[in-house]
């Protein structure tokens, strides 16, 4: 492999997650996008209560995200060879603690939790 091109990155996770599962993901992926941007664009400005609740779920989204790709690659922790392997961990950490803080944004805002709807201005 001398070339890193993105169809080698699909074949390489669709390897890993298997065919369905990993276009399971993109699929997921893309509607809570199209639904963080719907919110975005319905609500005209950022909740910082909903923002504070999403924050708070980060590292949540961060320990499931490895979690996940360790199971799915049949690992430990006890593998990682090298600091290339914790820098992958890391970027993998990120990506799952900003996916779910984007989720929990996301829901919060379609589903209208009490704690978050703004009081009504007299």
């Amino acid at each position: 492999m001398k070339e890193l091109t993105f169809g080698t990155l699909i074949a390489v996770f669709e390897e890993v997650f298997g065919r369905g599962l990993f276009w399971t993901m993109v699929a997921v992926a893309g509607i809570v996008t199209l639904g963080y941007l719907y919110v975005l664009i319905r609500d005209r400005s950022v909740s910082w209560k909903k923002f504070l609740l999403a924050q708070l779920s980060m590292p949540i989204g961060a320990v499931a995200a490895v979690w996940f790709v360790m199971v799915m690659t049949e690992s430990r922790l006890s593998d990682l060879g090298g600091p290339v392997d914790v820098i992958v961990f890391l970027g993998v950490a990120g990506l799952g603690a900003v996916g779910a803080a984007i989720l929990v944004y996301t829901l919060e805002s379609l589903l209208g939790s009490t704690r978050t709807k703004s009081a009504p201005e007299a």
